[in-house]
């Protein structure tokens, strides 16, 4: 159940490495652009995210308990409610996406570009967020290869696309930074097709043909209980793309330079980020199941189990960075002075990657059995306090700049580790009903 949902988190990271690669051929200043959009446009999926924690944790649970009218209840209620949320949302942040791009610290040189992409990103967020929604409620019941297959082939489409329109070629318009978010677009409305035709199947647990034959309506009780699992996850998001925010903007006043080997630098740490959450994924499937089943040991075992493996990727992946760092970051930059930057970034990465993947399991096992209101305060403590106060007291009291603000994605990282972990291990969370 992982190796599908692990091959389409690292092919979406890849796919956003790739897309700075492509984007680099038009400068730093373009890299650091699409950079400056990236904490905004998480901000505003926040909400999203949220609901497909919900939704995933609760489709599993209904699952295990085979409650499969109760399942689809959620799922119908749930999209009802993301067409609508996103067209408002997306309207408003592609309105105001000047005074945003400004507020995230952008210059002169990356301002207009920023907007530009930004507003075309956000103004059809729609089709991300319906194919998120869907995605989810398949992983929650454990079928994560038609996730696998969406992400794949949109991330495809994204990368053919980048290419024909980014620089113009066979006979495309050169659409520069705007190509690339037209790229973007068209790959989540393929993705978006894609998720709707594969819940068209009536034998499916979650399926429109079985909503429809069975009348199946959007109930206000599939409603609170999305809301009761959500709205913490929701002030997590909100909360964590605060912190983040603000270490983007830490990192766009160290200049142009470093904002681009920082935006490189998250794309790579978004590579072993992958790993974690493709392994969450079926942790949060299987758990949400055997809890669903009134087997909590078996949950338990489920949860070390990817515990293990994450463990074993982590420090595979913190040699290929140490070896690797230098090539990594010379296939996006020719200014020496860039990549030297983005190489001690990538120094401090080796250590992140260790904690990394195994917080985000450890939380993704907590919220698939509905822990979320201690995830929620465990990831604002960690990343909205002590990423902020240790990157400001690194970066700027310290002097240590760049390098400064990364070493508190490092304190983040260790802290939501050591929170994340000492919850699982008390094991308080099997008995949570939801």
């Amino acid at each position: 159940m992982a190796i599908p949902a692990i091959v389409e988190s690292f092919f979406v990271a890849f796919a956003g490495l790739v897309d700075s690669f492509m984007v680099s051929s038009l400068g730093s200043e373009a890299v650091a652009a699409v950079g400056l959009t990236t904490q905004p446009k998480f901000m505003g999926l926040s909400m999203f995210i949220a609901v497909n924690v919900a939704i995933s944790a609760l489709t599993a649970r209904r699952y295990g308990q085979n409650k499969r009218d109760n399942a689809n209840a959620i799922l119908s209620t749930t999209l009802i409610f993301v067409v609508i949320a996103s067209l408002l949302l997306g309207g408003l942040l592609a309105l105001f996406a000047p005074q945003i791009i400004n507020w995230c610290g952008s210059t002169p040189e990356t301002h207009d570009s920023a907007v530009l992409y930004y507003r075309i990103i956000m103004s059809c967020m729609i089709f991300n967020c319906i194919q998120m929604c869907i995605n989810s409620a398949q992983r929650g019941v454990g079928n994560t290869k038609i996730t696998m297959k969406t992400n794949i082939t949109s991330n495809t489409v994204n990368i053919i696309m980048n290419y024909l329109l980014i620089n113009g070629h066979f006979g495309f318009p050169a659409l520069g930074i705007a190509g690339a978010a037209i790229a973007t677009v068209l790959g989540t409305v393929v993705s978006c097709i894609m998720s709707i035709v594969s819940i068209m199947k009536k034998d499916n647990f979650i399926s429109i043909p079985y909503i429809i034959s069975n009348h199946i309506k959007p109930s206000l009780l599939a409603f609170k209980n999305l809301v009761n699992i959500g709205y913490s996850v929701f002030f997590e998001q909100l909360l964590m793309r605060i912190g983040f925010m603000l270490t983007a903007i830490m990192a766009a006043h160290q200049g142009t330079a470093s904002m681009a080997a920082h935006q490189v630098g998250m794309n790579i740490m978004g590579l072993s980020f992958s790993f974690g959450d493709g392994l969450q994924a079926a942790a949060v499937a299987l758990i949400g199941r055997s809890l669903g089943e009134n087997k909590p040991d078996r949950a338990k075992e489920y949860g070390s189990a990817c515990q293990m493996i994450g463990g074993i990727i982590s420090v595979s992946l913190a040699a290929i960075y140490f070896f690797g760092a230098r090539l990594l970051m010379s296939m996006f930059f020719r200014e020496p002075e860039i990549v030297d930057i983005g190489v001690s970034i990538m120094h401090i990465i080796i250590i992140v990657v260790l904690f990394q993947i195994r917080q985000v399991i450890y939380m993704g096992c907590l919220r698939g059995a509905g822990d979320t209101l201690y995830t929620a305060a465990a990831s604002t403590i960690s990343v909205t306090l002590i990423r902020t106060a240790a990157s400001y007291f690194f970066g700027y009291t310290l002097g240590w700049g760049i390098t400064g603000i990364w070493m508190g994605v490092v304190g983040d990282q260790v802290s939501r580790y050591i929170f994340a972990a000492v919850r699982f291990k008390a094991g308080k969370w099997t008995q949570i009903r939801i």
